[in-house]
């Protein structure tokens, strides 16, 4: 009897073990029943919130799934636009599980399964919609749109039981060809804007310069001009002062001019001078001035 009863006890524990299970905060569960997920009686199916739940022993398998946002970044891919040019574009996406049995189906509860099926989904989506556009449009002005109409289009991907919250592209990038011959080009183009620059400079010195000789030559001219002036009110101005001198005193005014003379002569002390010895040149020599 006691070992019955032991049996009992132990019996009783594992089919309240079995009876019960635990799904974690951020978590969702459902319940396998003979390889079918358990629904509820309108069809819809079970889905276990967090908490402490219940099932049937021994028959009933839980399988809990991650309900909380994930974030699919893969790496960068090649994409066609309008223009048959390439691009390398890196996005990431945002999704979570919106129908948990689909996507147990799907996926076999697999994320890893779920993110190969879901990026080949946004690749396709993203190609259609940059294969509509033009680089221009898409660098530009357009990448916002680009990402709501992915987004529209992968809004809910019901063939594997998830919904896509958010689209972004991350990075946009020439392949390396054709970085290399855009860079060409545009190092070509600066070259061109660069000698256009340095010729309209070139002229525009040119154009300063001949102002500048244009304004020095008046300028010296005008300073020429006004020393011609200054000289001549300086010579007529000499004039009169030896005019207004010989009217006061003639005899020294003819004495004055005689010793400037002399000392413009024999200044340098070599210069020999042939002279009659009575000439009126030495006048102020031989006689004594007068008063």
């Amino acid at each position: 009897m006691k070992q019955l009863a032991i049996f009992g006890i132990i019996l009783a524990l594992l089919v309240g073990y079995s009876s019960v299970f635990v799904v974690n905060e951020g978590e969702r569960g459902i319940v396998i029943q003979f390889g079918k997920v358990k629904r509820t009686a309108d069809g819809a199916t079970k889905v276990y919130p967090p908490g402490l739940q219940f099932k049937v022993p021994f028959i009933d398998s839980v399988r809990t799934l991650d309900a909380r946002i994930q974030t699919l970044d893969g790496n960068a891919d090649r994409f066609v636009t309008s223009e048959k040019k390439d691009l390398i574009i890196d996005s990431y996406v945002k999704w979570r599980i919106a129908d948990f049995s689909q996507f147990y189906l799907s996926t076999g509860g697999s994320v890893l399964q779920a993110e190969s099926l879901l990026t080949r989904k946004i690749n396709n989506g993203l190609r259609s919609e940059i294969g509509a556009r033009t680089i221009r449009d898409i660098v530009s002005g357009e990448r916002g749109q680009v990402m709501e109409d992915a987004l529209k289009r992968m809004a809910r991907s019901s063939e594997i039981g998830i919904e896509v919250t958010d689209v972004r592209i991350k990075q946009i990038n020439l392949p390396d060809e054709v970085s290399s011959s855009i860079y060409q080009r545009m190092r070509a183009e600066r070259l061109a804007v660069a000698k256009e620059h340095r010729s309209q400079g070139q002229e525009q010195a040119e154009i300063i310069r001949a102002n500048v000789d244009r304004r020095v030559n008046v300028l010296l001219a005008d300073a020429d001009k006004r020393g011609r002036e200054m000289r001549g009110e300086g010579d007529a101005t000499a004039a009169k002062i030896y005019a207004d001198a010989y009217t006061k005193n003639p005899e020294f005014y003819k004495f004055w001019r005689s010793l400037m003379a002399y000392r413009t002569s024999f200044d340098n002390g070599g210069d020999v001078m042939v002279l009659e010895p009575d000439s009126e040149f030495f006048r102020y020599m031989k006689e004594p001035a007068k008063q």
